[in-house]
């Protein structure tokens, strides 16, 4: 039992690492800060995240922006979006501090790492030559 557990742990950490994977309709949908043309549909506001204060510190920086892009992505391609206007990208940080004093003074030290990101985008839904995929 003890060894389930700890192949178990590896495996979610192991499988942490990686980004988000992009739903195959959903790799057509164009994303820019730019507002959408002329005769878009305004369909609803998307979120994409990847990471949390656990598992992102095994996961690279470009693994959390893709995994959040992608989860974006696949948020709007649900919504029947081909065009996402991105709005705001955050990436968060955790950190920790600690210290000690002794009868020689003190030290302190302390440190952090992007845990994750979050992207928030308008979903659309375009005349496929109005936004190039014709």
């Amino acid at each position: 039992m003890k060894k389930f557990i700890t192949l178990s742990a590896i495996a979610l950490l192991v499988s942490s690492c990686s980004s988000i994977p992009m739903d195959p309709h959903a790799s057509r949908i164009l994303s820019s800060p730019n507002p959408p043309p002329k005769g878009c549909k305004y369909l609803g506001q998307v979120v994409g995240n990847q990471g949390n204060f656990f598992t992102g510190g095994f996961t690279s920086n470009r693994n959390l922006e893709e995994g959040a892009m992608n989860d974006m992505r696949n948020k709007a391609a649900k919504l029947g979006a081909n065009y996402i206007q991105l709005v705001t990208n955050r990436a968060g940080s955790t950190g920790s501090m600690g210290g000690s004093f002794g009868a020689d003074g003190g030290s302190f030290g302390g440190g952090s790492q992007q845990t994750n990101v979050t992207n928030l985008g308008n979903a659309y839904k375009c005349p496929p030559k109005l936004i190039g995929l014709e």
